[in-house]
C-alpha cells in the first residue's frame, strides 16, 4: 500500500527485512544507501560490525548530542494484516525497531538540511534483543572518538495513544538477565522408576521453588520477577527423562535485588542437586543494565514538552521491560521515553501493528528539542 509520507515508506521497507543481532547486513546496507544519498558536506560515517555511527557537523560545536536507534528483529513468525510483511521467514520487527530506525533517519535528514550549532551523533545500534550490542559498541574506538555529551532514545509504546510521550526521571526499565538451567540425572524405563532419576520431576520442583524466591526473599517494597518461559525434557511418554532444560528471565528494579535473586537461585539449584541426586548448570546468558534516566536531563525535557505543547506528556511508572540502552545512560547523561503508537497487540507479539502516525510525532518532538538543546 503506497503512502505519500516518505518515512512511512522507509519504515515499511525496513519492516520487510528483520534480521537477528549482529546479522543485520541487509538493514545496514539499506541505512547506508539512504545516508550516502544525503548531501555529504556535513556528514561523516563510520561502521562498527553491523552498526553505523553518523556525525552531522555543527556550525560552531561546543558539545555532541547523541541519538540512538536499535536495528535488530526478533525470531517471531509474523501474523499481521500488512501487505508489507516480513520477507525473512521466522523473523519479524515485533518490537518497533523498524520505527526507531526510521525516526533516526528522519532526525538525521532534518539536521543535514537544518544545521545546528553542535555536532549530532546518530547511533544505529545492532543486537539490542540479544546478545546485546550497546556495551561493546560503547567500548569501541569508533564510538569513543565521537562519544556524545548527552544521549537520547525512544521506544514505541502500544498502550499509549499517538501524540503521547511517557517518561519519568530515574529508573524506567529494569535490570534483566536471561536464565538457563540444565539438569542431568539418570534416564530409564517408566516401569522401573527406582532404577532411574527423573529430571521431569526435578524440573517441576525447581520451577515451584524458584517462585518462592520472589515471595519470600525479595523485599515486598522492591520489585522482581522470575519467569520460566520454556521447559524441554524427555523423548517419549514411557521413558524417564535423563535431562531437563529450563529457560527463563530475571527482572529487578535494583542492582542489589538482581544480585540477591541470583544468589538465591544458586542456593535453590544446589538444593535440587542434593535432593534429586542430579547435576545442574546455570547460565545467565545476556544481562542488561537498568535504564536509569538522568534526573536533570529528564526534568528539563519534561518541562520543555509541557511548555511547548509539542506532545501530550505522561509521567509514567517504571516497567519490567529490558533495554540495553541502559549501558549508554550509565556513562552518558540522557534519557529514554515511550512514544505512543496505539495498537491492541503488545511488544513482541506476532500481530503488533504500531500506528505509523507516531513517526511524525517523534520527528517533531526530537528535531525541535535537539535544536533547542543546541541553542542553549
Amino acid at each position: 500500500m503506497a503512502t505519500a509520507n516518505p518515512y512511512v515508506e522507509i519504515r515499511r521497507k525496513l519492516h520487510q527485512i528483520p534480521e537477528p543481532g549482529f546479522q543485520e547486513f541487509k538493514t545496514q546496507r539499506f541505512l547506508l544507501d539512504y545516508i550516502e544519498a544525503l548531501p555529504p558536506e556535513r556528514i561523516e560515517v563510520r561502521t562498527w560490525r553491523t552498526g553505523i555511527l553518523v556525525r552531522v557537523k555543527g556550525k560552531n560545536p561546543s558539545k555532541r548530542i547523541g541519538y540512538r536507534a536499535d536495528m535488530d528483529g526478533l525470531p517471531i513468525a509474523e501474523e499481521t494484516t500488512y501487505e508489507f510483511r516480513s520477507q525473512h521467514p521466522g523473523y519479524m520487527h515485533a518490537c518497533g525497531h523498524d520505527v526507531h530506525m526510521t525516526i533516526g533517519l528522519g532526525v538525521l535528514t532534518h539536521f543535514v538540511h537544518n544545521p545546528i550549532n553542535d555536532d549530532l551523533i546518530l547511533i544505529f545500534q545492532p543486537a539490542e534483543e540479544g546478545p546485546g550490542g550497546a556495551l561493546p559498541m560503547m567500548e569501541s574506538e569508533e564510538f569513543q572518538d565521537w562519544k556524545p555529551d548527552s544521549i537520547y532514545a525512544l521506544h514505541i509504546a502500544p498502550e499509549y495513544p499517538v501524540g503521547t510521550i511517557a517518561v519519568r526521571p530515574g529508573i524506567l526499565f529494569a535490570n534483566t538477565s536471561e536464565l538457563f538451567i540444565e539438569l542431568t540425572g539418570t534416564g530409564g524405563h517408566a516401569a522401573f522408576p527406582h532404577k532411574a532419576n527423573d529430571m521431569v520431576v526435578a524440573a517441576s520442583h525447581l520451577v515451584t521453588q524458584l517462585q518462592s524466591i520472589i515471595s519470600r526473599n525479595v523485599d515486598p517494597l522492591d520489585s522482581a520477577v522470575i519467569t520460566i518461559g520454556r521447559i524441554e525434557s524427555g523423548t517419549r511418554q514411557n521413558i524417564i527423562a535423563e535431562k531437563a532444560r529450563l529457560e527463563g528471565t530475571i527482572r529487578t528494579l535494583s542492582v542489589e535485588s538482581m544480585e540477591q535473586v541470583k544468589s538465591r537461585i544458586e542456593a535453590v539449584v544446589s538444593g535440587i542437586e542434593a535432593g534429586f541426586g542430579c547435576k545442574a548448570e546455570i547460565d545467565y546468558g545476556s544481562n542488561y543494565r537498568q535504564v536509569y534516566n538522568d534526573e536533570q536531563e529528564t526534568r528539563e525535557f519534561m518541562d520543555w514538552l509541557q511548555s511547548t505543547g509539542t506532545a501530550t506528556l505522561v509521567e509514567c511508572r517504571e516497567a519490567m521491560t529490558g533495554e540495553d540502552f541502559g549501558y549508554f545512560l550509565a556513562g552518558i547523561p540522557g534519557f529514554m521515553f515511550w512514544l505512543g503508537a496505539e495498537t491492541p497487540y503488545g511488544l513482541h507479539h506476532s500481530r503488533m501493528e504500531p500506528d505509523e502516525r507516531a513517526i511524525d510525532v517523534a520527528l517533531e518532538v526530537l528535531t525541535k528539542y535537539i535544536a533547542w538543546k543546541s541553542g542553549r
